[in-house]
């Protein structure tokens, strides 16, 4: 992780951008171990933020003032700025920094599983919990066992897919008509999640906490047009470039659920490793990847519904 006068300057310029098109699938841990009672609903509201040290670090080592001198050449020559610009726009694809905003509904289908949709700054995401341990009523409906700071346990499984127009919202897009970058993930995560009831059956919220593992597949690629080589005294275009990878990201996180009843304050953080691993690049160049991500995020949740 490399850190310059310049990274927190950086950093709050992309985090301004992004506040007017972010663009990041949401691996933030929100929930508790027990899920939605059948027939009940959830909604909420979550506002976050994607640190990822990776991506910051390779966009310090650009300047606006040499982007804006490359966009307006005729022809650009392959050198290492344009090298150091494609592992920036790459590493930006595989984990985009920026605030985060969602908003969700989650709904019970049976005692022990309930499934959810949220919009996320961009992004349609599905997801489902089985919950393992713990009573499944509710405050006004109390379950099986459940007494005053119960403990439960579930498991579950988001979706999250998503197309790249992230050069379009970073100071590169000047860039776009040289290198034509391309990216599509999908994200696939799975939580393991143990939270202890603050009240009976969480009628004053819960305090959670667990591992969780995170899946990407990726799909980028680079289709120059007007970049190309010298080779002696011959000049050649340089090839397009398409490719797939994929890497797993492992973290833990801490959240809470505090209100009463049907209304509640959600504040949380996940972190993540991740080695993203070895990605080819232009002009038979690669770059590895790796590095840590830090997901704040606080939100407001409400339940209603009669439950069945």
């Amino acid at each position: 992780m490399r850190f310059s006068v310049a990274f927190m300057h950086r950093l709050c310029f992309f985090m301004l951008l992004a506040l007017v098109a972010g663009c990041t699938a949401p691996r933030a841990v929100i929930n508790s171990g027990k899920v939605t009672a059948p027939g009940k609903f959830k909604a909420g509201v979550n506002f976050g933020g994607n640190i990822a040290t990776e991506p910051i670090g390779q966009l310090d080592d650009i300047t606006k003032a040499a982007v804006d001198a490359i966009a307006k050449k005729d022809s650009v020559y392959f050198d290492a700025q344009i090298e150091t610009a494609t592992r920036a726009l790459l590493a930006y694809a595989l984990d985009p920094v920026g605030p985060t905003f969602d908003f969700y509904l989650r709904y019970g289908v049976a005692p022990r599983v309930d499934v959810g949709y949220k919009f996320a700054s961009g992004v349609h995401v599905f997801d489902a919990q089985y919950q393992f341990l713990g009573p499944t009523g509710t405050p006004d409906s109390r379950g099986a066992g459940a007494v005053n700071g119960a403990w439960y346990g579930s498991v579950g499984l988001q979706y999250a897919g998503q197309s790249s127009d992230w050069a379009d919202k970073l100071f590169l897009d000047k860039l776009q008509p040289i290198l034509q970058f391309t990216a599509k993930r999908r994200d696939y995560t799975i939580p393991l999640i143990f939270s202890k009831s603050l009240g009976v059956e969480e009628e004053n919220g819960s305090i959670a906490f667990g591992a969780v593992y995170n899946h990407t597949n990726i799909t980028y690629g680079f289709e120059p047009g007007r970049l190309f080589e010298r080779i002696g005294s011959d000049v050649e275009k340089i090839d397009a470039l398409m490719e797939k990878n994929s890497f797993g990201s492992y973290g833990f996180f801490v959240n809470a659920k505090l209100g009463i009843k049907y209304v509640y304050i959600l504040p949380a953080i996940t972190i993540y490793y991740q080695n993203y691993g070895d990605y080819k690049l232009l002009n038979n160049t690669s770059y590895s990847y790796s590095g840590l991500t830090f997901i704040p995020s606080i939100g407001i949740q409400a339940s209603f519904g009669k439950g069945r």
